[in-house]
């Protein structure tokens, strides 16, 4: 299958773009049959020079059944040779990654706080005194924890 991809160039730090036609199979940075661009993630995006393409090239191997990759897709929505294709949904990635794992931890209580609340109103009072003894047990083992980095 042929894809309109990105394959790249340049130097360490500082990276350059060409936009090729080439066969899936083939490595990133390998064989392809024709560059119809160029891309340079370094330059603002106001810029003329960041993205460059031949319009046509793209609508005539799109017409042969090159299929764009994500990247490309979006290149070409800037430019509106194609519509931007629709964003993803990662409500993931505007947390950072330490707090990830703390978050899905609050998510799964959730469910289970849901479902003692169903529970007539004297069992809930009964469990509550039960949660409380692990959070306690789980504080005690946070600063054992903590004690080896201090001696570091």
């Amino acid at each position: 299958m042929l894809r309109i991809r990105l394959s790249m160039g340049g130097v360490r730090k500082r990276p350059i773009y060409k936009i090729v036609i080439a066969d899936g199979r083939y490595p990133r940075d390998g064989k392809f049959i024709e560059k119809i661009g160029s891309y340079n993630p370094l330059l603002p995006k106001d810029k003329k020079e960041r993205i460059k393409i031949e319009a046509e090239r793209v609508k005539y191997w799109m017409s042969k059944g090159a299929q764009p990759t994500l990247r490309v897709s979006r290149l070409l929505g800037e430019l509106q040779i194609m519509p931007m294709p629709k964003p993803g949904n990662n409500p993931q990635k505007a947390i950072p990654k330490k707090d990830r794992k703390k978050s899905a931890e609050e998510t799964k209580e959730a469910p289970k706080a849901e479902g003692k609340k169903e529970q007539p109103a004297a069992e809930a009072k009964k469990e509550e005194p039960k949660k409380e003894q692990p959070k306690a047990e789980a504080k005690k083992e946070e600063p054992k924890k903590e004690e080896p980095k201090d001696k570091k």
